[in-house]
This record gives structure tokens, C-alpha cells and sequence, in this order.
């Protein structure tokens, strides 16, 4: 049902002669360069860049504080409480900005690939670019669905807006605001498009789990037997890499939920990280990146309007937006069964971690709540040595609802799905950063591989001393010495000091959860000081 706030002034907007819904992709296009919102690239695709914000802004997202969703959100740094009234005066300011511009551009769609748990969105945005962005990442209408499309949730998208934050009750001149209420989210101040992405996957990570779905930031795969794979892990983990597999169809990258059906995208599109990419070790993000894409702050040679993936003068955060059928090897529609293994992946620069290791529903449910990962030099402005960074449900950022809300639902769904769950380590071997090495990429597809077709199920396993993880004797294609990680170091004793320093970073994190059973509390790190 619309409220007052949502049916007027947003309305009001659809009636002006100068909005557009719905443009098709060449369309968008030629506005994109009429604007001169961006230029056009050699590869077919659009480059645009976003200015002062080339990355989502955490301090400047908000929840209206009111009395739909008070007792349910998560309050806290992620969730920063914001009061309806300020919400509401800086909602008005924005439609009147934008009744005053010469053209306005709506995308009308989805998220959600399964028909019985979509949402029904509009975007309205400022600039053409950042409706194909929209375009490309949600799920497209049909002609019959977009005649009969009704809103359950709109985001307005005013970049162009700059905040007075001694007026408006802002922190900066950037907000991302967000009303369950009225079912609006108020963009402004920033031209970062990742922000109407993860704004729609914050919204699901609320409204799923109310209708018994499971919303997760994985991504997904199935193999010629219909098995469905989930990829679970933080940046510079390898999630994308692995789960594009030529012998396995693509779900989807980033966003999915998991229903009593089975899983689904959530998304219509991927945005991928075009830091050094290269069509050798990433073909099909390369191949995929072609007309109707967008670049996002990458550099573009002016002569030859070529792509310059290694530039990372404006960003190291450089991205690329493309629908799902720009990649061959797709499920279409991105829906699919139960999973019948969990991969958590993280790149533990201690050299600590095993590189395999199979999980216990406790155990899954403490590392999924840890989300641990180590933080690598160049992946944010600042990190010059690898850090320990927890986040939990592998997308703390993005979670209106407690973690615990989250696990317990996965902890449900492994049950009652008997899904394998493995933790596979991408990070060192024989040593800690700078003294190691990575661990080498065919080892870990071999993992992969033997966890999806399930010859570890029934191998015989060794308990780690420290963090009690259960490690497989042997993986088909993987040297036995290789699978536990004291053995490849030089000097046993400096392993154990580092271990043990890494089990400890995680029982400080843990203390987090204090909501978490005692059967999960106990699944992590043996070793405590």
C-alpha cells in the first residue's frame, strides 16, 4: 500500500513530459554522450567517472528511526538511526531539485530471480548513466510485467544534491537514507553507483528473511548434475574467481537469497572489479565488458579508447557493470536447487589457516558469524601490510538485522538441507606474508572441485591443535604436506606464536556475539590465552 509521502511527490514526477521510463540501452546511450555524462569506449562499453566518492560512503547511510522497523534493526555504526522528520524535510528538498531538471530517467524492474519472493523497484535517477548502470544490475521487465509493474520500493537517486549537514542532520554533503515506512531510498551528494546496488541489497537483507528466506552476499554456481555451489568470502578472496568455473553454470556473483525453493539470484547483472584485469586470467568478466556495460572510474586512453585496467589513478576500485547474458555460461532464470556444499573463503595472510578444512554446523555457523579474511595491501587507501578484518556474515556493511538473525537461518538450512560446508584458505602457505607464499591457484580449484563433488565427505580427517578445524588427509591433486599448515613452515615454533596470535584475534571479535549460543562459541579456536 503507498503512503502519503510515496504516492504524491514521487508521482508528481512521472508526470512531467521530461522523465523517461524505461529507455532501452541505446537509448541511455545516446543520452549518456549527448550529456556528456561519459564517453564511449573501444570495447562498445560507457565510461563515467563519480568524482570525490569512488567508493560506498559506510558514515553517510542511515535508517529512519520510526515505529515500522525500531525494534528489529540492528542499531550501531552500520545502522546509524536517523529521525523521520529529517528524513522527510531533506525528502522534499530533493524532489523539488529534481522537478527543476531538464530530463529525469526511471528504470521499472526487479530484484529477486524467483517470481514468488521479488521486489517490485523503481530507480529514479539524475543521470542517464546511472540509470543503464540500474538497467544492467537489476532484473529487466518484460513488456507484459512492465504494462502491470506496481513499485514496492523506489530509490531516488540525486547525486547532484549536496547536503548541508549543519542543516539537513547530515554527517557530510553525501547521504544514503533509507525509510522502510515509506519505502523509499533517498540518495544524494555522492555519484558513486555502487550505492543504488547495495542500498536495493540492504532493503532485501530485511525483507527476505521476514518471508523465511535466507538473503546471502555469495555467489553461486551448478554443475552438470544440478548440484548448487555457494561462494562465500570478502574482497581479495577469490569469490568471483572461483565460482567461474567452465564445467559449472553461473547463479549469480554477489547477491542471492536461498528460499524453501532453493536459490536465486537477486540481482540481473554483475559489477565486477576491473583492477588488473585481463581477458588470460578473467575471460569472462574481459569478454562480458562490451555494448551497453559501464565503466566506472577506469581510465580510458583518449586515442584509442581503450580500457587501461592497471591504471589506478583515480581508484583502485575501478568497476565494471554488465547484465548476466554477457557471460555464456549462465542459469537463466538465475534460479536453482538446494545447496549441497558451503564454501567460505578467506585469504589469511598468518599462513595459519589450512587450506581446506570441513566444517561442523557449530563451526560453520562461528565463521560465518567471524567472516574473517585478511585485509591486503592496495584493496583500501591506507593498508600497506595485511590486516585481520572481521565482517560478519561476510557483509556486515549491508545488514539491517543482527548477524545472529542471519546464522541461525544458515544454521536451519544446512540442517535441514544437509549442505557440506568447507572453509578453504586462499591466503599463505610455509610462512606469513612477506616470509610465504600465496597458496597456488591449482591447489585451490582442486579443492574446490574435490568439496563440490563431494570426495571429502568421507575422508578420514586430522584436528588442528589450535583451531580445531578438521583437516582432510588428502585432496586429489593437492600434496599431502601442503594441507597442514605447520608443516610447511620452517620453524614450527614461530608457526605456533602466529597461530596462536591469529586464534586470539578471533576470540576478541567473537566477543562480539554475545547473543550466540554456547555450542557456537565453543566451535571456534581451540587455543585460548
Amino acid at each position: 500500500m503507498k503512503t502519503i509521502i510515496q504516492s504524491s511527490l514521487v508521482e508528481e514526477l512521472f508526470e512531467q513530459p521530461s522523465t523517461k521510463i524505461n529507455l532501452s540501452v541505446a537509448q541511455l546511450v545516446e543520452k549518456i554522450l549527448a550529456r556528456k555524462e561519459g564517453m564511449l569506449t573501444a570495447t562498445g562499453a560507457v565510461q563515467a567517472t563519480t568524482g570525490k566518492y569512488t567508493g560506498r560512503s559506510p558514515k553517510d547511510k542511515f535508517i529512519v528511526k520510526d515505529e515500522t522497523c525500531n525494534d528489529e534493526i540492528d542499531w550501531g555504526s552500520v545502522n546509524q538511526p536517523i529521525e523521520p522528520d529529517v528524513f522527510e524535510q531533506l525528502y522534499h528538498k530533493v524532489i523539488t531539485y529534481l522537478k527543476q531538471k531538464d530530463e529525469l530517467y526511471v528504470f521499472k524492474g526487479y530484484a529477486g530471480a524467483d517470481s514468488k519472493y521479488r521486489l517490485p523497484i523503481q530507480v529514479i535517477n539524475e543521470f542517464a548513466w546511472h540509470n543503464l548502470f540500474a538497467r544492467q544490475l537489476f532484473i529487466r521487465p518484460t513488456e507484459k510485467e512492465f504494462e502491470n509493474h506496481q513499485s514496492g520500493f523506489t530509490v531516488i537517486s540525486a547525486p547532484s544534491f549536496k547536503a548541508d549537514p549543519n542543516v539537513d542532520g547530515t554527517n557530510s554533503e553525501a547521504f544514503v537514507m533509507v525509510s522502510f515506512k515509506h519505502r523509499i531510498i533517498l540518495i544524494g551528494g555522492t555519484e558513486y553507483a555502487g550505492e543504488i546496488k547495495k542500498s536495493i541489497f540492504s532493503i532485501m537483507n530485511y525483507l527476505l528473511p521476514k518471508n523465511n528466506v535466507l538473503s546471502m552476499h555469495c555467489s553461486a554456481n551448478v554443475g552438470q548434475e544440478g548440484d548448487v555451489a555457494l561462494f562465500f568470502g570478502l574482497s581479495g578472496t577469490g569469490k568471483t574467481t572461483l565460482s567461474a568455473d567452465p564445467y559449472r553454470r553461473l547463479i549469480g556473483d554477489d547477491e542471492h537469497g536461498w528460499s524453501p525453493n532453493g536459490v536465486f539470484n537477486i540481482e540481473g547483472g554483475c559489477y565486477a572489479k576491473c583492477i588488473n584485469l585481463s581477458e588470460e586470467k578473467e575471460p569472462q568478466i574481459y569478454q562480458a565488458i562490451r555494448f551497453g556495460s559501464v565503466l566506472e572510474n577506469v581510465n580510458i586512453n583518449q586515442n584509442t579508447r581503450l580500457p587501461d585496467y592497471d591504471d589506478t589513478s583515480l581508484t583502485e576500485n575501478t568497476r565494471a557493470a554488465y547484465p548476466l547474458e554477457n557471460i555464456d555460461n549462465i542459469v537463466s532464470p538465475s534460479v536453482a536447487g538446494h545447496p549441497n556444499a558451503i564454501i567460505f573463503l578467506t585469504a589469511d595472510a598468518s599462513g595459519t589457516l589450512p587450506p581446506i578444512s570441513k566444517l561442523s554446523k557449530s563451526q560453520a555457523m562461528y565463521h560465518f558469524l567471524s567472516g574473517y579474511t585478511s585485509k591486503l595491501a592496495g584493496t583500501e587507501r591506507g593498508v600497506t601490510e595485511p590486516e585481520a578484518t572481521f565482517s560478519a556474515c561476510f557483509g556486515a556493511p549491508f545488514l539491517p538485522l543482527a548477524p545472529s538473525a542471519y546464522a541461525k537461518m544458515l544454521g536451519e538450512k544446512i540442517d535441514q538441507y544437509n549442505s557440506n560446508v568447507f572453509l578453504i584458505n586462499t591466503g599463505w602457505t610455509g610462512g606469513s606474508y612477506g616470509v610465504g607464499e600465496r597458496i597456488k591457484l591449482s591447489y585451490t580449484r582442486a579443492m574446490v572441485h574435490a568439496a563440490l563433488e563431494g570426495e571429502l565427505n568421507s575422508l578420514e580427517t586430522v584436528k588442528d591443535e589450535i583451531f580445531g578445524l578438521n583437516i582432510p588427509i588428502h585432496v586429489p591433486g593437492v600434496p599431502d604436506d601442503v594441507l597442514v599448515p605447520k608443516y610447511t613452515w620452517a620453524d614450527p615454533n614461530a608457526y605456533e606464536q602466529e597461530a596462536k596470535k591469529l586464534a586470539v584475534k578471533f576470540h576478541e571479535n567473537f566477543a562480539n556475539f554475545s547473543d550466540a549460543s554456547d555450542e557456537i562459541a565453543q566451535a571456534g579456536p581451540i587455543y585460548r590465552p
